[in-house]
């Protein structure tokens, strides 16, 4: 009977010790437990994620793949599942398993150190949301007394929700939707029972379970879970068994974007970075772009088809790399070190023969080359110079050689290299300014390196429409004849002469703006900046959104020497294909939170409809300083829209627009003749010694600007110039962006004339008058006939002194 006191008095005693520790516990530790409330408004990290117009998947940023589910949508199998492998008293116990409990205890006391914590589901989610990963007394007190506190706040639905979307799961995979994507390649609610039953097992440690690198544990794992729900009957002897005998089947599916616009994607990132700092990598952004995928995808065609065409031209350099004498397998693994450069693949060559080549491919397969695609392969000497034509596959590739190809819609090869020569292609809407596609170099790949927002250049004589332009608003007319004649810059106080002078060479005397434009005569456009003005050009040119700072104050001004980007070159231009209005390019159209909600809308400046409408301002738009927490954004919905300024009369923008038709029509845009269009306007450019090829073009719908060249400035070739290298480029896009769409061009406006001129002297035409032809024309500046004009008179339209080449100062 004393024996049996003893220990009653002593389970009391262990009891009233344990009862007022865990008291003192939690009078201890209480005060400082979060609210367990605050579980019902978590914010999980979701990556930031860019979408086309059409909303097509762009590109995902962010550390965490994730993509929350809710708990209507997870398939009761998986909860199957993942009681049976973490939990299956879960619908039970109150938040802490006492059995769990005790185990860990055991083991706590033979081995001394804590191996297992006994954690429930409950208590995870304490853990994960709330706790550190800390082993200690302390910690697993504070999860138990979390644990308690949210069984009774929260259904068990609800824990699991929280659950299932927080833990980790191996591969930056957080949460078993983003898991089956990464894993499968397929949401989780289209897997297999031994499917979920794998991903099941991956909290417990996934990376030991990973089926990517251990499928053999992996495996191990599945059967386990499998196991433990027949076992508990969950499902039926022949489920287990044909789950059993399923394969692990698990593969890396990396999020593959939907529309490759990789440097559409980094402009979209930098502008969300630029908003809401590094919140734009964690709080789940929905940003949708302006640009349409069928857009995007014929510029990328374009430039990539433009360059390999102008880099064939100039010949073959040569194999990346040879190594001949190497096994099959050696050359395998050399292959999985290389990627793919604007679709271009990398192949080893295997066998030459007379009929082409085999060569081995990444997939591990032979494949066959026709001689047919290698016959270009002159052996490249330099820009201007190429070797013997080949006569056969063995005077251009060996065996070993390691190459690439391209691969056709239709499975087969082309024989091909990487461009050394890079392009950059930017197409407006030029109503708003919104960016239809963007593309910044041959390959994102190969360079990160954005050339269309990026690298200034000289645009060369796609400028001179700016000249040109300035001078018609300043009583210049399409008609008025000035001299392409010789002329002398003298710098007296550096000793420095320029002659400037035509790419030809040549020199046409008294010629028509008009022809002079769609020629291209460099003596015109320094003549007319010279009789405007540095001061008055300058000032007109920085309407059109350039940096006035930036633009050159002497009349090589004239040729296009200012450094600008295609995109700045592309804004400008808009003014022309929209009638006279400056329009600032933009590429985010819309920002949606998480859950859907619209936090921005894009509110461009856009050209009114009806253009009776009196011009404003455009309401600035401060990008950088918005957050989350942000008042109205001036892109909200509920903004007015903003007309766009206008910078241009209507006449002078419908003006050059038909002088700039000319230059497709008879100028050195004629090569776009092909397209079959008449409401194609545009004007070529190129540098000195061809080291930047451009062209710049437009209807009413797209304007287009595309620059070729070399990122560290050479010649393209004494025989490459803008309507070579980027026209073909600007015309392959503009094609299919204007396929099965009609004519479209600014309407004329109010206030204009047509009258016949005579082409000798840029007067009103009089009755008889040989060779006359019809000019537009301000209604203010039209020319008078000649019997109008006094004896040595001078107006705009009249040729310019014979002395013209006479020395002038520079300044």
């Amino acid at each position: 009977m004393r024996l049996l006191k003893f220990f009653w008095w002593l389970c009391v005693t262990v009891f009233c010790g344990l009862l007022l520790s865990f008291s003192g516990a939690y009078l201890y530790l209480s005060p400082g437990l979060p609210s367990v409330e605050s579980l019902r408004s978590i914010q999980l990290q979701i990556p930031l994620r860019v979408y086309s117009s059409d909303a097509k998947l762009i590109a995902e940023f962010g550390e965490m793949r994730r993509s929350p589910i809710r708990f209507a949508d997870i398939p009761p199998d998986f909860i199957t599942a993942l009681l049976s492998a973490e939990d299956d008293n879960f619908a039970n116990h109150y938040g802490v398993d006492l059995t769990s409990l005790m185990r860990a205890a055991t083991q706590l006391l033979k081995s001394g150190q804590i191996q297992t914590g006994g954690s429930t589901i409950t208590m995870q989610v304490a853990k994960n949301y709330f706790l550190t990963s800390e082993r200690s007394f302390s910690r697993k007190i504070s999860e138990i007394l979390l644990a308690l506190q949210i069984e009774r706040e929260l259904s068990k639905d609800e824990i699991l929700e929280l659950y299932v979307n927080k833990i980790y799961l191996g591969n930056r995979a957080y949460g078993i939707e983003a898991a089956a994507q990464v894993y499968y390649g397929k949401s989780i609610r289209d897997l297999s029972l031994a499917q979920m039953a794998m991903i099941a097992g991956l909290p417990k440690a996934p990376s030991r379970f990973n089926p990517l690198v251990n499928p053999t544990r992996s495996k191990e794992r599945r059967d386990w879970i499998l196991g433990r729900m027949y076992k508990l009957g969950k499902i039926d002897e022949a489920r287990y068994q044909a789950a059993l005998n399923e394969p692990i089947d698990a593969s890396y599916h990396v999020p593959t974007p939907e529309l490759n616009a990789p440097y559409v994607a980094e402009m979209a990132r930098a502008e969300m970075v630029g908003r809401y700092g590094s919140e734009a990598y964690t709080e789940g952004f929905h940003v949708t772009t302006t640009v349409p995928s069928h857009l995007q995808e014929a510029a990328n065609t374009a430039v990539r088809q433009g360059l390999i065409s102008y880099d064939q031209r100039h010949g073959y350099r040569g194999p990346e790399t040879r190594l001949p004498g190497m096994t099959r397998e050696t050359w395998q693994l050399e292959l999985a070190k290389q990627k793919s450069i604007g679709g271009l693949e990398p192949a080893i060559v295997t066998q030459v023969e007379k009929s082409g080549i085999l060569v081995l491919t990444r997939s591990g397969q032979e494949e066959t080359i026709a001689w047919d695609s290698m016959k270009w392969a002159r052996p490249f000497l330099n820009t201007n110079s190429l070797g013997p034509r080949p006569q056969q596959p063995g005077d251009v590739v060996q065996i070993g050689d390691l190459i690439r190809v391209q691969r056709q819609q239709d499975g087969t090869l082309l024989f091909s290299q990487i461009p050394a020569a890079q392009s950059a292609l930017v197409s407006l809407d030029p109503q708003n300014g919104a960016i239809r596609a963007l593309v910044g170099g041959f390959s994102f790949e190969q360079s990160n390196y954005n050339r269309a927002a990026q690298a200034k250049r000289q645009p060369g004589s796609s400028f001179k429409p700016f000249i040109y332009s300035a001078a018609l608003d300043r009583g210049y007319t399409a008609a008025t004849l000035v001299n392409d004649a010789p002329i002398v810059f003298v710098d007296e106080y550096l000793d420095q002469v320029w002659r400037p002078k035509n790419d030809t060479n040549t020199f046409l005397g008294p010629i028509r703006l008009r022809e002079a434009l769609y020629r291209s005569r460099n003596l015109v456009s320094i003549r007319l900046l010279q009789a405007i003005g540095i001061e008055y050009a300058l000032n007109y040119i920085e309407h059109f959104g350039f940096n006035k700072q930036e633009l050159p104050r002497n009349f090589s001004l004239a040729l296009g020497t200012a450094n600008l980007t295609p995109l700045e070159i592309a804004g400008g231009w808009s003014a022309f294909a929209n009638g006279g209005y400056k329009v600032q390019p933009y590429l985010v159209e819309q920002i949606n939170s998480r859950n859907g909600d619209s936090l921005y809308i894009a509110n461009p400046a856009s050209v009114p409809h009806d253009t009776s409408v009196a011009p404003q301002v455009p309401i600035p738009q401060t990008v950088a300083s918005a957050t989350l927490s942000s008042p109205a954004d001036p892109g909200s919905a509920s903004s007015q829209p903003v007309v766009a300024e206008r910078i241009l009369d209507a006449r002078t923008a419908y003006i050059m627009t038909s002088m700039l038709q000319d230059v497709i029509k008879r100028g050195t845009g004629r090569r776009a003749l092909v397209m079959g269009r008449s409401d194609l306007a545009g004007k070529t450019g190129t540098t000195n010694e061809s080291k930047d090829s451009w062209f710049s073009g437009y209807n009413a719908d797209y304007l287009t600007t595309v620059w070729a060249g070399f990122d560290q400035p050479e010649s393209l070739g004494r025989h490459e110039f803008g309507g070579t290298v980027a026209l073909p480029i600007w015309m392959d896009y503009m094609s299919a962006a204007l396929k099965d769409k009609p004519a479209h061009l600014p309407t004329e406006p109010e206030g204009l004339l047509t009258l016949r001129v005579d082409p000798l002297s840029g007067r009103a035409a009089t009755p008889g008058t040989p060779n006359a032809y019809f000019e537009l024309f301000k209604s203010e500046d039209s020319p008078p006939p000649m019997s109008e004009l006094e004896p040595g008179s001078s107006i705009p339209g009249s040729p310019l002194p014979a002395d013209d080449a006479a020395p002038i100062d520079l300044f």
